[in-house]
């Protein structure tokens, strides 16, 4: 658990530096800044996308984690909670603190360095994926925290919960993350992080929060084969 409790440290630190220099930022520097980590992040989402070349699976993955997400309501759920915690620690943010939770969530949840980067930790006790992840999400909550304010900071929360779930479980379904199911899991993730640079241009509003399990469908389609080949 240590890589993920750095980790979360890291989140909730950069956003406390970001929000000390909320005040001094134009608004029109804050949204270029914005445009161009939302760039960035189409950038990062492309790269990882292109990882595994069984489109298929990909895609199903999409379709089918998308329908769960929806009945599990985990779009919904993030909403609830970010909209709580807005209206206890918001001081005059309108929805800013909402969709600095989310966003930061999203990004920091969404991708392969999370998923991989836990499962390392868990397997060997090697945080070295997580360290490495620290310090780019520690960056990346600087910056969103000067535009979204304190909503990054709890991002942190979900974080340690996401990861450390991850990392508890590596031991059982180590047997099952081959290279292709790993690279199959990344190509989804970098899908839904290309969605998050589509949400921050505000281009479209894509429920990524839904689309979550979807990136651990390659995985249970891997078993169903182990038990059910065809």
């Amino acid at each position: 658990m240590l890589g993920t409790i750095v980790n979360a440290s890291a989140i909730i630190a950069g956003g406390l530096v970001g929000m000390m220099f909320r005040g001094g930022i134009p608004e029109k520097y804050n949204k270029t800044i914005m445009h161009a980590i939302s760039l960035a992040v189409l950038v990062i989402g492309i790269k990882g996308a292109i990882k595994s070349d069984d489109l298929l699976v990909v895609i199903f993955s999409l379709a089918l984690g998308s329908l769960l997400g929806e009945l599990m309501h985990i779009e919904d759920g993030l909403e609830r909670v970010g909209r709580v915690l807005e209206k206890r620690f918001s001081k005059g943010e309108d929805d800013r603190f909402y969709q600095g939770f989310i966003t930061a969530t999203l990004i920091f949840c969404v991708g392969s360095m999370a998923i991989v980067g836990s499962l390392e930790s868990g397997l060997t006790g090697n945080h070295q994926t997580l360290f490495a992840k620290s310090a780019l999400d520690g960056i990346t909550s600087i910056i969103l925290g000067s535009s979204f304010g304190m909503g990054v900071i709890f991002s942190g929360v979900p974080i340690l919960l996401y990861q450390g779930a991850i990392t508890m479980a590596a031991v059982f379904v180590k047997p099952f993350l081959q290279p292709e199911v790993v690279s199959q899991m990344s190509s989804v993730g970098g899908v839904l992080i290309m969605a998050i640079g589509i949400n921050l241009l505000g281009a479209a509003k894509i429920r990524i929060g839904s689309m979550l399990p979807a990136i651990f469908l390659p995985m249970v389609w891997y078993i169903i084969l182990l038990i059910y080949p065809w």
